[in-house]
């Protein structure tokens, strides 16, 4: 049995795709716990495979814990010591294409956080420094960045007013916030000023983790909406998120991730309005419009992840097609589909 990505799956279908920006081979992550991991190992994620394209939003979704973002620090070089990783992320550009898994510290520090790859973190103001205003923090960001060729334009020299204003207004800020402390801004102010920083380099590729938590649905509409103009620019763009509500109104890919593998996958309307997999059809029936019903039991340790669908371990009769216990997706038209492929 063959593993594909969505975007095979949809060019397999006949469906013409943007260009890819960054290629997620079959990506696992290990974490040795003790000496060498004689106190277990974390199966944070298993033979992850996604595609982000150009102008387009990537939602990743899935309980807390399944390892979504575990995938973040891994795309951008900052996994702790104690982790092993295997496969490739590959981020294309004009010159060969650089793998994020074995890329040098140097590369990734000079080359790509930042300036190709952005990150909106979860949490924005505990990343702010807490004594220099946002307008502060923003425009030593973008001098930082000066002599870098952003989107065809060499920029030098110190950030202009504009230049610090337009990223702000860019983020859906009022430049006037700016000059308030990280102390002074509302969640949805900081969230906003983070999604700012992660403009600030024009990257190619934005990374958005889990940056709607805590914020009321009136300013999760607002990041949500920044991320899809952002994507409508050309940035390819992955949420990671646990709220579907949100990926719903901005994605146009979805990806759905259970004990750290993907389960389904594929062209967010169809994936959120005809799902697939009992897994998916369990997390959109907890939402309020779904019923609000649990799904029973709990995810698996990561640790002690059962051997092939770990979802039908928690749930032992699952509605809909039977399971073949084969935890690899495989394409089925133009969407992916883990175990429980359907007739």
């Amino acid at each position: 049995m063959t593993t594909t990505s969505a975007e095979d799956a949809a060019t397999s279908a006949g469906t013409r795709q943007p260009a890819s920006a960054l290629t997620v081979d079959r990506l696992s992550v290990r974490f040795l716990l003790g000496r060498k991991g004689k106190a277990g190992v974390v199966h944070a994620a298993t033979d992850v495979s996604l595609r982000l394209r150009r102008g387009r939003v990537l939602a990743l979704v899935g309980e807390s814990g399944c390892g979504k973002s575990v995938l973040t620090s891994a795309l951008l070089g900052l996994l702790p010591a104690n982790a092993q990783t295997r496969g490739r992320a590959l981020l294309h550009g004009p010159g060969d294409d650089l793998d994020l898994c074995t890329a040098p510290e140097r590369s990734m520090s000079r080359q790509v956080r930042g300036r190709r790859i952005g990150l909106v973190p979860q949490s924005a103001a505990s990343h702010l420094t807490p004594v220099r205003t946002a307008r502060a923090q923003l425009a030593e960001t973008v001098r930082q960045l000066r002599g870098t060729t952003l989107r065809g334009t060499t920029l030098r020299g110190a950030a202009s007013r504009g230049d610090v204003d337009g990223l702000a207004e860019r983020a859906g800020l009022s430049p006037a916030a700016l000059d308030a402390y990280p102390h002074e801004l509302s969640g949805g102010m900081a969230q906003r000023v983070g999604f700012a920083l992660a403009l600030a380099g024009e990257p190619d590729v934005l990374l958005a983790d889990e940056p709607t938590t805590g914020l009321d649905r009136v300013l999760v509409d607002h990041v949500t909406d920044g991320l899809a103009a952002a994507a409508a620019e050309g940035t390819a763009v992955l949420l990671i998120t646990h709220d579907l509500a949100a990926a719903r109104r901005v994605a146009d890919d979805a990806a759905v991730m259970y004990a750290g593998r993907i389960v389904e996958a594929g062209p967010a309307g169809e994936v959120f309005a005809d799902p697939w997999h009992p897994y998916t059809r369990g997390l959109l029936g907890a939402l309020p419009d779904g019923g609000f019903e649990p799904i029973p039991g709990h995810p698996p340790e990561l640790t002690d992840v059962p051997g092939g669908c770990a979802f039908c371990a928690r749930v032992p009769d699952p509605p809909g097609p039977p399971c073949n216990g084969d935890p690899e997706p495989v394409a089925v038209g133009g969407r992916l589909i883990a175990g429980h492929v359907p007739c």
